[in-house]
């Protein structure tokens, strides 16, 4: 019992240190977890930021599903924050709403996140902040969409694959559009962009 309160983060959710000896005797880089300098991108650790599940009209709405289907909205944005040199935390966040004849089935928000070491050239850093990281993160995200809607008593909500790519391309056109129309918006650290579900 000891050992598990010492302990009580997974260690499958977090990159080990090196040992010392296996990288030639070279000292740990501080804020990077020890990794060489020349690795491009690792995660250091992924976990969730926020979370919340509300179905406020059970049970009766069990009885309404079974002649109808939901429609449901969901909405993810995506963000990226420095936290020391070549250090990021990039966050995923997720809103799914189900309705069912105007009323509530269930609302459920998730942030989930993850600490990056990047180690790209500066023209490189947004696509690999706002393209890259959300692909690894995604998975963990969907998984744990569609456990706790289960969970809850609907059908599992299984997200479709979401095109990373094509929303920082997005980004970069309004970013674009807002410079050429005076607005001062700096593309890279703390971007947002959105994607939407039916």
């Amino acid at each position: 019992m000891a050992e598990d309160d010492e302990n009580p983060i997974p260690e499958e959710r977090f990159t080990p240190e090196p040992d010392a000896a296996s990288e030639g005797g070279q000292e740990n880089k501080g804020g990077n977890g020890g990794l060489d300098e020349n690795t491009p991108l690792a995660i250091n650790g992924q976990y969730i930021k926020d979370f919340s599940f509300e179905a406020p009209h059970t049970p009766e709405i069990y009885n309404e599903l079974q002649t109808d289907l939901p429609e449901i909205q969901v909405d993810i944005d995506v963000g990226a924050e420095a936290k020391a040199d070549n250090l990021f935390e990039v966050m995923i966040k997720s809103r799914a709403e189900a309705r069912v004849k105007d009323q509530l089935a269930y609302l459920l928000e998730i942030e989930y996140a993850g600490l990056f070491t990047v180690n790209v050239d500066a023209e490189a850093l947004g696509p690999v902040l706002l393209i890259e990281c959300p692909l690894i993160l995604f998975p963990f995200m969907r998984r744990i969409i569609g456990d706790m809607t289960g969970d809850g008593g609907f059908a599992p909500l299984m997200l479709s694959p979401i095109d990373f790519a094509a929303l920082y391309q997005q980004r970069m056109m309004q970013v674009q559009q807002e410079s050429e129309a005076g607005g001062e918006v700096e593309p890279g650290e703390g971007e947002d962009t959105a994607a939407k579900e039916n």
